[in-house]
């Protein structure tokens, strides 16, 4: 019994080598790294997270879905960013525009409207509630905003000028001045301005 157990064991140590060898090919890159080097297509898995990029800024991909038309995105990117940071004028101005993107007047004036209580020093978001009280047809107000926003900004920004001049125009001279709300320009914070269209 002895003697047999002596030849028996040879081939069980040898049975054992060979499956640590290969449980150390399928560590070291699995046994596809035996035939060559595998390629991030080979894995049937999704690839994982690179955290040494940074994470793309929320209001700035709202901004930009904004430029591209997709309003419905873009509100649920601006919210998105709040819950990430906070409901600022920036990304309340923004839902505001969005809003007014997609026809809906009174969301859009009462997301403007809490913008400018909690930071009434940026002529962007005066001026984007300016654009919806010219929208929804209050001009004498839609005026008043516009010449805020342009007293706040110094006259440095094109769009609030023009906004400021049609609105003018338009109040002067009604009659003869065609509807013009399509070309008032909502601007965004930072740099940049989009014309949205409302929807019909």
């Amino acid at each position: 019994m002895f003697h047999s157990f002596k030849r028996a064991y040879p081939a069980k140590l040898a049975l054992c080598m060979t499956l640590i060898a290969g449980l150390a090919a399928c560590s070291a890159g699995g046994l596809s790294a035996l035939g060559g080097k595998r390629t991030t297509s080979d894995s049937p898995f999704a690839p994982g997270v690179n955290t040494r990029k940074d994470a793309e800024d929320g209001v700035e991909v709202a901004h930009r879905l904004m430029h591209a038309g997709e309003y419905e995105l873009a509100i649920r990117a601006f919210n998105r960013a709040a819950l990430a940071s906070e409901l600022n004028a920036e990304i309340l101005s923004g839902l505001g525009s969005a809003n007014l993107g997609l026809g809906r007047l009174g969301q859009a004036e009462s997301l403007l409207r809490d913008a400018v209580k909690k930071d009434e020093t940026h002529p962007e978001v005066w001026n984007n509630l300016g654009v919806v009280l010219m929208e929804s047809g209050k001009l004498a107000e839609a005026q008043l905003t516009f010449r805020k926003a342009y007293a706040l900004d110094n006259g440095e920004s094109d769009a609030i000028r023009d906004n400021l001049r049609l609105a003018l125009a338009k109040s002067e001279n009604s009659v003869t001045i065609p509807d013009q709300e399509d070309s008032y320009k909502l601007v965004r914070r930072g740099s940049g301005d989009y014309l949205v269209r409302p929807a019909s």
